[in-house]
């Protein structure tokens, strides 16, 4: 089964950010979600308007901090309120809301030297496009990259032009790959986002997006789960009937059939996700987090299974 299975102490069958995280540094991390006050340039009109039609008012950063606060003020505010549930550990800041290179390098050095400076700071995970990433942001991240933990979450979504295009992502795959090249010139880890469930998209595609990624050169993925919320432009598309949530069942063999695609030391960040529950149109099953986690951990189980069982006839295909 390799070196990678079963994953030690958490006796898991995939390649988790806990378990990682726990062999690098020997103690509990946490990810400290900031707002850092970006926008997006497909909201903003730089590439287009309206944002990606599963995005949120607060652009997918909706468990951040308050972006009206400093920096120090969230990352103290958030922390404090981790340390609620777990007592010691030291501290990840997650720039997660919006775009959060889209914005003059002197504005990004600004926000990010002031979360570093924080105790207990061990790195930094900036989310982004692969459209957002121009030569002096990249040498600034490389700088970064020699003096902290970085991490760079670039968010794919769907492999497929045509779902890119209904759910307004603006951009294409040449420019994700792009952006790749340019990030690990400098041997920045990039963790790749990847939605289950968008519109349109049936259970071929979505391994299919799973299997592409499967192959490029990045550290990490995020595999989510579309989860619908009130308020934001895929409503419509739901009301239009473009849109079917998946069930449980489906879901969670679909996690399990692109697990088995991926090499086995790419670092899962997560595999599933939950919204803002009163914010919540569906799937109202995925609110219950860890039953989710618990019926993927149980099925890759049944089948005798674990993260990259079936990598390498893939890689040869």
């Amino acid at each position: 089964m390799g070196n990678f299975f079963p994953y030690a102490f958490e006796d898991k069958r995939y390649h988790t950010w806990n378990y990682h995280l726990k062999n690098k540094f020997g103690q509990k991390i946490f990810k400290v979600a900031i707002d850092g006050g970006f926008d997006c340039p497909n909201r903003d009109g730089t590439v287009a308007h309206g944002g990606c039609t599963f995005c949120s008012a607060a652009g997918s950063g909706d468990f951040a901090g308050n972006r009206a606060d400093p920096i120090e003020v969230q990352f103290r505010q958030i922390k404090d309120r981790m340390h609620e549930k777990w007592s010691d550990g030291q501290y990840i800041a997650y720039f997660q809301a919006f775009t959060n290179t889209h914005a003059p390098v002197e504005v990004l050095r600004e926000k990010y030297e002031a979360a570093l400076k924080e105790e207990g700071v061990v790195g930094l995970s900036i989310a982004t496009r692969p459209d957002c990433l121009p030569d002096d942001v990249v040498e600034y991240l490389a700088e970064l990259n020699e003096r902290t933990y970085l991490w760079v979450e670039l968010g794919l979504q769907t492999v497929h032009q045509k779902t890119s295009d209904l759910i307004n992502r603006a951009h294409d795959m040449q420019t994700y790959y792009e952006g790749i090249a340019k990030l690990r010139k400098y041997n920045i880890n990039i963790c790749t986002h990847i939605i289950n469930g968008l519109p349109g998209e049936d259970y071929d595609m979505m391994m299919e997006t799973a299997r592409e990624v499967a192959q490029m050169d990045v550290q990490g993925i995020k595999i989510h789960l579309l989860h619908l919320l009130k308020g934001t432009p895929m409503v419509k598309q739901y009301d239009k009937g473009m849109l079917e949530f998946m069930s449980q069942e489906e879901y969670t063999n679909l996690v399990c059939d692109q697990l088995e695609l991926i090499p086995p030391e790419m670092i899962v960040h997560r595999i599933t996700g939950d919204g803002p529950i009163d914010l919540m149109v569906g799937p109202m099953w995925s609110v219950n987090k860890w039953e989710v986690l618990n019926e993927i951990d149980n099925e890759l189980a049944r089948r005798n299974s674990y993260q990259g069982k079936h990598f390498e006839s893939v890689h040869h295909v």
